[in-house]
């Protein structure tokens, strides 16, 4: 095999509940993921050397280099399968670049799934699982898919049951926001408010929601405990969010670290008439309609 094609999609966090600072600086998480209909594709090439160009709106905001978590993912699985394999991987990019959508780890997972196949490794699922943990708290519901929630540092994942098709919109913001300094702004804030973090758990009305496919439910139910933090570094999201609840979304939040705000649909129709007004509100840079669930890292 020559060249391999997998599909890997974005995620939005439906409730994402952020315990205390732990001493080994994670915290612990209740993190529901919800994978979403906006994909970027990973094409392994045959390669002496392990490799990566980008291709898509976000080239310029992706690196090429060792810092490139697909480039990690590759070279990971090559150590775990105790041989020196060679890939060039091309990204083809739709998933906003540090938009609190998991675009990297969906690319580290979309490398791992594509070199196993273009290298005939045949390793099952359960070992790629095992080296997505160590590539970051996001990278194994990459491969993963669906809904599911995460516990621990957030990869620890069970399933979750979900009842219907949800629809919608991505509103993108100019620029990027690290996931790292919307943690650390989170625990200034909480540091400053002296408040008793508790621990965190997850939201059984959500969780019921999530089950029998009520949207309306569902959007009342919406959680991220980085919202905060991501507002305070990112002001004018406050402007997103409201723009999205006038045109009747049934909940609005920033996704994971942001800075993408999420806005939850009655239905594909209405998610097309949000993104479209979203789009001409210059409150984002672009509004995407999407649907989730959707499954993880596919080879096409």
């Amino acid at each position: 095999m020559s060249s391999v094609t997998v599909r890997v999609p974005a995620k939005v966090n439906v409730q994402l509940s952020v315990g205390p600072l732990r001493e080994d600086g994670y915290h612990d998480l209740v993190n529901v993921f919800h994978a979403v209909s906006i994909f970027d594709e990973v094409v392994a090439k045959e390669s002496e050397a392990i490799t990566v160009t980008v291709q898509g709106e976000w080239t310029d905001r992706v690196p090429i280099d060792d810092e490139n978590l697909a480039i990690q993912a590759a070279r990971a699985l090559a150590k775990h399968a105790g041989r020196t394999y060679g890939a060039h991987l091309i990204i083809r990019k739709a998933i906003p670049v540090a938009g609190g959508m998991a675009g990297g780890s969906a690319d580290a997972a979309g490398a791992l799934v594509a070199c196993n196949e273009l290298w005939g490794l045949g390793l099952p699922f359960e070992d790629l699982m095992e080296i997505a943990d160590d590539l970051g708290s996001d990278v194994p519901f990459s491969m993963l898919g669906g809904t599911a929630v995460g516990t621990g540092r957030g990869e620890q994942l069970s399933e979750l049951p979900t009842g219907g098709r949800f629809h919608w919109v991505f509103a993108v913001a100019d620029g990027g926001l690290s996931t790292a300094a919307v943690y650390a702004e989170c625990d200034r804030l909480r540091d400053a408010a002296e408040v008793k973090v508790p621990w965190p758990q997850l939201s059984d009305p959500l969780l019921d929601a999530l089950g029998t496919g009520d949207a309306h439910q569902l959007g009342a139910y919406l959680t991220n405990d980085l919202q905060p933090a991501a507002l305070a570094l990112r002001p004018q999201l406050a402007r997103t969010l409201e723009a999205g609840q006038r045109q009747g979304a049934l909940g609005a939040i920033v996704s994971g670290s942001g800075p993408t705000c999420a806005f939850l649909a009655a239905d594909a129709a209405h998610a097309d008439r949000m993104a479209a007004a979203l789009a001409t509100a210059d409150v984002a840079r672009s509004a995407i309609a999407a649907q989730g669930p959707v499954p993880g890292a596919t080879v096409m």
